[in-house]
This record gives structure tokens, sequence and C-alpha cells, in this order.
């Protein structure tokens, strides 16, 4: 079993980096050390550090379900301040939140700081949300596995239904860890009998893909193929309505103005999953943009807003890196309830995929990525690492 390290020395990783990456809106040393060294030893995830989503990311369901496992909170990540009307992008406590791969590109948001302090090494899992791509987006852009649960299926505050828990982690099997400690009734999946079926779009009939990103997923979409991960159905790929205008009426609390496109969308997804268990398209259709912004009419949610719409699960895995070094995603979209079953579907297209190179701003080169992944196995409890 390979061991996560300890509270301390992730405390000691932010106090290094995070100055300069700003991931952190706060910091407990006192109360996660105090924690770490009273934690029950018997307790699954005893000492185990994670970081929260924003300041009311220590009252969310999963974190406090985390935490009755014995995993220990060591700060809350940074989300995005006021001033703009996108949310790609966080503000730490030193400053705006910077992309560890490209500084002067943002880490993507709402979830900015979660994807950076797990892609920078600075802790092994950290808690966020997706109301239109906010944990799928920066974990794509940051080179992490990020997934967005089924709506419904952990509790939310989001009134409006279109924003779901979710976990940011640098293996997707360490996503299967979180789902076993939150998920009520968790139940492992059976083996995945592979090849699966799949259907790659790289555009899901109206986005806007940049040649670059396309081609990046493609090229990751032809290994899962050549290694018998998956086998691409020779049905037509699927289409979509824009999806758009149905989110935004959501948001603005008038969900009839976009109950047409919200049906036909179900309508056809529905048709889809019936034949089909997995659907795999790039997360975003643009790379990772400035710190002004992504410019006008660029929506950098056009391939994940759908399925808050519609409510499927779906998940970001790195899938490799454009010409001028932006991490990009490949993401898999599962039947609604699925989701222990497309962390599987994930775990077995990571082992077809070369894991991301380091971070350049980040603590993986002190023994390379592999040496900070959490235990792949569920097995017996272990005593707590202070």
């Amino acid at each position: 079993m390979t061991a996560w390290w300890s509270v301390g020395e992730a405390l000691g990783r932010i106090d290094r980096l995070d100055p300069q990456l700003c991931a952190f809106i706060e910091v407990w040393h006192a109360r996660a050390s105090a924690l770490a060294r009273s934690v029950d030893g018997q307790l699954p995830l005893a000492g185990l550090p994670f970081a929260v989503k924003g300041p009311t990311g220590i009252r969310s369901y999963p974190a406090r379900r985390l935490i009755a496992a014995g995993a220990v909170p060591v700060g809350s990540t940074a989300v995005p301040g006021p001033g703009t009307y996108w949310q790609t992008w966080g503000r730490g406590a030193r400053g705006r939140t910077v992309n560890p791969y490209r500084a002067d590109r943002t880490p993507g948001g709402s979830s900015a700081g979660s994807a950076v302090a797990v892609a920078a090494g600075l802790v092994p899992l950290a808690t966020g949300s997706d109301g239109a791509g906010s944990v799928r987006i920066p974990a794509a852009w940051c080179g992490v596995f990020g997934l967005k649960t089924t709506n419904g299926l952990l509790p939310s505050p989001d009134r409006t239904g279109l924003a779901s828990a979710g976990v940011l982690t640098r293996r997707a099997a360490d996503a299967r860890r979180y789902l076993r400690w939150v998920l009520a009734g968790y139940e492992e999946p059976p083996p995945v009998a592979a090849p699966v079926a799949a259907t790659y779009t790289p555009d899901l009939g109206f986005a806007r893909t940049d040649p670059a990103v396309e081609a990046v997923v493609r090229g990751a979409v032809d290994r899962l193929v050549a290694a018998g991960v998956v086998r691409l159905d020779p049905a037509p790929e699927p289409s979509l309505l824009d999806p758009c205008e149905a989110w935004l009426a959501i948001r603005g609390g008038d969900p009839a103005a976009g109950e047409g496109v919200r049906a036909e969308n179900d309508r056809r997804l529905d048709a889809y999953f019936a034949r089909t268990p997995l659907l795999l398209t790039p997360v975003t259709p643009n790379r990772p943009h400035g710190h002004d912004g992504p410019g006008p009419d660029v929506y950098s949610t056009a391939l994940t807003w759908a399925f808050n719409v519609s409510g499927h699960p779906a998940a970001s895995l790195p899938a490799g890196f454009t010409a001028d070094g932006c991490p990009v995603g490949l993401q898999l979209v599962a039947e609604r309830g699925a989701d222990v079953s497309l962390v599987a579907y994930a775990r077995a297209a990571e082992a077809a995929l070369p894991l991301p190179r380091p971070a350049p701003h980040s603590l993986w080169t002190a023994g390379g990525p592999d040496s900070f992944v959490l235990a792949d196995d569920l097995g017996p409890p272990r005593r707590p690492y202070c």
C-alpha cells in the first residue's frame, strides 16, 4: 500500500509553494496539526490531508464525511473573487491563482485552488463543486483528475440543481477512495469488461473546438482504442442542442424558458446511453486563457455544462499537452447514477495514457508524481500520519 504523506508535510509544502501559486484562501496550521495528533488511527482515512473548496467548503457534506473517516482538512482553496462574469479563475490569500504549468494562464475554475493544490503536490485530494464545469475545467487545465457526480447524488446547497459535489485528485483511483467514503451504500463495480463501447465527439454538435485541443484529445482516444480499453461505436456521434439558453434560464430562476432545449437534449442523451455506456469529448473547446479572461464569445463551459443541465456524471482525465505546454482534458460521461462505474472506466483509461509530466510550479520533482499517489487498495485501517 502506497502511503500518503503527513499533515505536517502537506502544511510545509503549502508554506513553501503557495506564495507563488496562491491556491489557498486560508491554511489551518494549528487546527490541522491538533486534529492529526488526535485522530483515531483505526479510521480508514486516518491522517489523510485534504483541502476544501472555498470559504464554506468545510461545511459541505463530502468534507464532513471525509473528516468522519479520519481525513484532516488543512485549508480552504481559492475561488473566483468579485469583478468579472467569467468564473474560470481564482484568487488566493496573496493574489490571483496561477496555473502550475503556465503561470501566465488561469488554472480554470471555480474550483481553481483545489486543482492547483493537487497538481502542485500540496495535498493529494481536494473537494470541489461543479455547476457548469467548475471541477472538470480546472482539472483539465491543471493536468489532474476531476469528477462531477450525478446531480442530486450527494447533498448540495445549490437550489437550482445544477451544481454537484465533486473531487480533484492526482489519479482516478484516488477518486474511487473518495466515493467509497462519501457515498452511502457504495458498492464495488464489477471489473471493467474491456473494450468498453464508447463514442467520441469533438464538439457535441455545436461547440467550436480549438484544433490543437481536439488533436490532443483525439490522440488520447486513439491510444485507448489501440490499447483495447474502448471500442468506438460505429453509430453516428451524438449531437446536442447548445445548452447555453437552458443553463442560463435555470440559473436565473426561470427554468421554463429553457425547457425545450433541456427536454430535447435529455431525449437524445437517454437514447444514447440506452445503447452505449460511455461518451467521450474534450473537456473544454479552448486552452487555458490568460488572467484577463477568455475573450468575447468564448465559452470554456461549452462542452461541460450540458451535463450539469442533464445531470449526468462526468469526469476529466489528463489527455496530454498542446505544443505550447497547456494541459488538455478528456471528458468521460456515463449514465445518471453510474458514478462508480465511470471512475472504473477512467481508471482503465488512465492506465493506457501517460501520466502528466510534473508541473514546473510544483513539488512533484521531489520524488516524481507516483511517489505521492494515494493507496489504490482499499485495505485495512492504518495509523495516522501526523
